[in-house]
C-alpha cells in the first residue's frame, strides 16, 4: 500500500509539472492551432529570470514571488514579440509556424549560451521549501508540493479568466469563429497578442518552477516540449479540463511504469499508450465545440 501511494504521489508530482509546462500551449497551440515549438524556451526564460533575480533578491519567499511575476513577464513579452514580428503573418500556415519557431528556438538557446554560458546554472531554493512532506507514509519534497499547488492556482486562475472575464470571452470568441467575431466588434489581433501572451507568460512561470527542482541550461526547455505537446493533444485541443486530466494521468502512468521498468522503458511505454488511445480516440478526450461553417 505504501508503494502505491509514493507512486501516486510520484505520479501527481511529475503531472503537475507536465501541466505547467502545457497551460501555455493549451492557448497558443490548443486553441489558435499556432504550433510554437520555441513554447520550450519560453520556459528556459523563465527559468534564466529565476537566476538572475536571485542575484539581487535572496532566496526566500518574496524572492520567489518576485521571480513568478517576473517569469510570467518575461515570457509574456517574448511571446507578444514573436507573435508581431512572425507568427501573425503565418496564422493559415501551421507547417510554417513549426519551422520558423524551431528556428527562433535555436536562436533563444545560442543567446542564453552567449549571456550564461554553456554550463548548467543553479537557483536557491527557499528555506521553507526545503525539507519533505510525508503523507500516508509516502515521502514528498515541499518542492513538489509547491509546484502542485502553483499548477492548481495556474489552472484556477486561467479557468477563471477565460470564463468570467470580458478577455476570456473575447478569446473563446476569436477561438470559435473568428469572422463572426470580428463582425460582432470584437479585435481579434488584440486577442490574439492578449492570448500569445498570457500562454508564453505560462510558459515563464513554468520555467521559475522548474528551477525548484533542477538546474538550468539553454536546452532545459526541450526536456519538456514534447511531452507538453503530448498532454494537450491527449486532453484535446483548447480544452483545459483536459489539459488537466492528460497531465496527471501521464505523470501517474510515467510514475508506475518507471517503478516497475527503467525510466527509458516508461518513456517509450506512456508514448506507445498514448499512441493506442489516440487511434481510439483521436480528437482526444475532449472535443471543441464550434459553432464555425468552415
Amino acid at each position: 500500500m505504501d508503494v502505491i501511494i509514493g507512486q501516486l504521489a510520484t505520479g501527481l508530482s511529475i503531472g503537475s509539472i507536465l501541466l505547467l509546462a502545457a497551460l501555455g500551449l493549451s492557448l497558443t497551440f490548443g486553441q489558435m492551432g499556432v504550433i510554437n515549438m520555441a513554447h520550450g524556451e519560453f520556459i528556459m526564460a523563465g527559468c534564466y529570470t529565476a537566476y538572475v533575480i536571485q542575484q539581487f533578491v535572496a532566496a526566500s519567499g518574496a524572492g520567489l514571488a518576485i521571480s513568478l511575476a517576473a517569469g510570467f513577464v518575461v515570457g509574456g513579452i517574448l511571446g507578444v514579440i514573436l507573435e508581431v514580428l512572425l507568427i501573425r503573418r503565418l496564422y493559415a500556415r501551421p507547417l510554417d509556424t513549426l519551422l520558423v519557431t524551431f528556428g527562433v528556438g535555436l536562436v533563444l538557446q545560442q543567446v542564453a549560451r552567449d549571456i550564461w554560458g554553456a554550463p548548467a546554472v543553479n537557483v536557491e531554493v527557499p528555506a521553507f521549501l526545503r525539507g519533505n512532506l510525508v503523507l500516508f507514509g509516502a515521502s514528498v519534497p515541499y518542492t513538489r508540493v509547491f509546484i502542485f499547488l502553483l499548477a492548481i492556482a495556474c489552472v484556477a486562475a486561467l479557468m477563471a479568466a477565460m470564463r468570467f472575464t470580458p478577455m476570456g470571452r473575447r478569446i473563446r470568441a476569436v477561438t470559435l469563429n473568428r469572422d463572426l467575431a470580428e463582425s460582432s466588434g470584437i479585435n481579434s489581433r488584440r486577442s490574439d497578442l492578449t492570448t500569445f501572451f498570457i500562454g508564453s507568460g505560462l510558459a515563464g512561470v513554468a520555467g521559475v518552477a522548474l528551477t525548484l527542482i533542477g538546474s538550468t541550461s539553454p536546452t532545459i526547455g526541450q526536456s519538456y516540449l514534447i511531452d507538453a505537446f503530448l498532454v494537450v493533444v491527449v486532453g484535446g485541443l483548447g480544452q483545459l479540463r483536459g489539459a488537466v486530466i492528460a497531465a496527471f494521468a501521464l505523470g501517474i502512468l510515467n510514475s508506475f511504469f518507471e517503478y516497475s521498468t527503467t525510466a527509458s522503458v516508461a518513456k517509450v511505454l506512456v508514448f506507445v499508450t498514448i499512441i493506442v488511445f489516440l487511434q481510439i480516440r483521436p480528437q482526444g478526450l475532449f472535443a471543441v465545440k464550434t459553432r464555425s461553417l468552415a
